[in-house]
């Protein structure tokens, strides 16, 4: 993080004050996508003071710290005029050895405050941002998947990260910066008045060309940097999507091997002539840099010789006015800058804010039914129950529907029907757009998240793994479970010998998103973590369909001893497990088109006949 320092060298004549060609330092750009962020999303001064109202007294300590620097410093200058029109001439020991010891103490006293100041504004910045991110984080995990499905996994991130940091690190380098800069430019000026008012006159001046050639110039190299990055940006882009599990699963299944190293040599080539474009920037930058410097001190020069302007000046004046003159450009372009920086500032807080201001839409309730898992009976009722997507068009419609506690139900139909919609409603992945979803007579949207988690199970066709450890994944679902535990539910799901014969067993690393296991093994993970749980309610939406037959026949023996005696929601795909369940509800078009025992309804020559021999074995289009 940048503070600006109140503790600024003098600079000799002829040299050049210290600035980095990073971007973001030195001369700024205001960036058009800030401006469009904060006309999409305004945002409020008074609610972004609101976030750092709990820092007052650290704010109030560090800007007297940083005004308190700054005037101390400018002792040095009067310092030097004492030790070389006094000290050094009359030959006076003890001036000089009283003013060069203050001049040791003036940097050292500077330097403390420095650090100090640092900390606790460091320290304020990093609670403020401590803050935000957990009050972003939490406020995520309440939307719903629609959010997530609409939304750029890589923007998320962004914001969170990313977005978060920018903030906390412009605003605290700005504030401090505003304070610094202020101070020593205002402490700077009047002492300069107060030294000489004639070269302070010149300064005013030289000091604005020169402060708008510099401006210019570096200009010029951020703009070069600026397509550097853009080209730095394309290729980390490639090298992260060639180079991933998937990225490289797909070169080579597409063949696109050749022609993806012939775009990365094109683009690294690129940097090749931006690199040398920015370097060559960079030192004509520091070549007119150095003009500058060396043209300010030498008219100052020229003006104490002549009779008309040195009235008697004397030779430690004109040094002290020097080092003045010459560390008075940094706060002034550092205050040049701070409208570019507040704007980015603002657009920062705009986009964190953005995503709070979002309305949840599945909301908790503000005050939840009593409920105890270890006695519910399970039965799941939908009553009149409608939904539809963002854009409008129904996807369930109507829907009356008991599960009776204890059975197992098997929904059917072809794709698009609503088959993986209804089954979302049960964990509330969605809130119903209208009627009742219900368990043991409770609405969901009445249950504690963590009641209604600890409740419905659910096994889906797209499994989740994270990038961690056998055990790590399963102790999701039971943090306190033991090893016998977790090798009893890999028993279950049929995948206990697999994970035995591996070298590191439990510990065996599963690999970035599962892809250290195959399909059918990573399914029966994610059951193994359903076992685990031992849910009252089970939702398996096609929790088989990654298996190959002999591994399906296996787990689904198993989740049939695990389904006994639980109310169990399973959308189906293959007329054997349809076979065995309690009840069959066949779906087309959002509507429940026909219901019934599956022995009656393939007798029935309806709907699910018609799936069944349509398709043989399986019943989703």
């Amino acid at each position: 993080m940048n503070h600006s320092s109140p503790n600024i060298p003098a600079t000799t004549p002829g040299s050049i004050p210290h600035t980095s060609d990073r971007p973001g330092r030195g001369p700024a750009r205001l960036n058009p996508a800030d401006r469009t962020q904060l006309t999409r999303h305004p945002v409020s001064l008074r609610r972004i003071a609101a976030l750092f109202a709990p820092h007052r007294p650290t704010i109030v300590v560090v800007v007297l710290l940083i005004t308190a620097a700054s005037v101390i410093n400018l002792a040095q200058p009067f310092l030097v005029r004492g030790v070389i029109d006094d000290a050094l001439p009359h030959q006076d020991i003890p001036l000089l050895i009283w003013l060069t010891a203050a001049m040791v103490g003036v940097a050292a006293l500077t330097s403390v405050i420095g650090v100090v100041q640092t900390w606790m504004a460091t320290a304020m910045g990093q609670k403020v941002m401590h803050a935000l991110r957990v009050k972003l984080f939490t406020h995520l995990q309440s939307q719903p998947l629609s959010f997530f499905t609409r939304t750029r996994g890589g923007e998320v991130q962004s914001r969170l990260t990313h977005d978060i940091a920018g903030m906390q690190s412009v605003v605290t380098s700005t504030a401090t910066g505003v304070a610094s800069n202020l101070t020593t430019t205002v402490a700077t000026a009047v002492a300069m008045v107060a030294l000489s008012p004639q070269l302070s006159l010149i300064s005013l001046v030289v000091l604005p060309p020169a402060i708008w050639l510099s401006r210019r110039v570096a200009l010029i190299r951020r703009q070069v940097t600026d397509e550097r990055q853009a080209t730095l940006a394309a290729l980390h882009t490639q090298v992260e999507e060639g180079l991933s599990v998937s990225g490289a699963r797909l070169a080579k299944t597409l063949g696109t091997t050749a022609r993806d190293a012939t775009l990365f040599t094109q683009r690294s080539d690129q940097l090749i002539g931006l690199e040398l474009r920015s370097q060559l920037a960079g030192r004509w930058r520091m070549a007119t840099m150095q003009i500058v410097f060396a043209a300010i001190p030498a008219v100052i020069y020229l003006a104490a010789g002549l009779p008309a302007t040195s009235q008697g000046m004397t030779i430690g004046t004109l040094v002290a006015f020097t080092a003045l003159q010459g560390q008075v450009f940094r706060p002034v372009m550092g205050l040049l800058n701070i409208g570019v920086q507040w704007v980015t500032a603002l657009a920062f807080f705009s986009r964190i804010f953005e995503y709070l201001d979002l309305d949840p839409e599945l909301k908790p309730p503000a005050d939840p039914a009593p409920w105890d898992a270890e006695r519910v009976q399970g039965e799941v009722r939908f009553e009149q129950v409608s939904f539809a997507y963002d854009d409008g068009s129904p996807t369930l419609a109507g829907i009356d529907l008991v599960v009776p506690a204890g059975t197992t139900t098997a929904v059917v139909g072809s794709t698009g029907s609503g088959k993986s919609t209804l089954a979302s409603l049960v964990p509330r992945l969605y809130d119903a757009t209208s009627g009742r979803v219900m368990i043991d007579g409770v609405d969901v949207r009445d249950l504690a998240p963590a009641d209604l988690a600890a409740t419905v199970g659910v096994v889906s066709q797209e499994t989740y793994l994270i990038h961690a450890s056998v055990r790590e994944n399963l102790l999701l679902a039971q943090p306190g479970a033991t090893d016998a535990a977790l090798w009893s539910a890999l028993e279950t799901a049929s995948l206990a010998g697999t994970i035995a014969a591996l070298p590191e067993g439990l510990d065996t690393l599963v690999g970035a998103r599962g892809h250290r296991f195959s399909g059918g093994e990573q399914q029966r993970l994610a059951i193994a973590r359903t076992v685990l749980r031992n849910p009252p309610v089970l939702v398996l939406d096609e929790a088989t369909s990654a298996l190959d037959n002999t591994t399906e026949a296996r787990v689904q023996a198993a989740l049939d001893e695990l389904s006994s005696g639980r109310t169990t929601l399973m959308i189906a795909h293959r007329l054997s497990t349809v076979m065995d369940a309690d009840q069959v509800i066949v779906l087309e078009g959002g509507r429940i088109v026909e219901q019934g025992a599956p022995s009656e309804l393939l007798t029935a020559d309806g709907p699910f006949a018609s799936l069944a021999a349509g398709r043989e074995s399986a019943l989703v289009a």
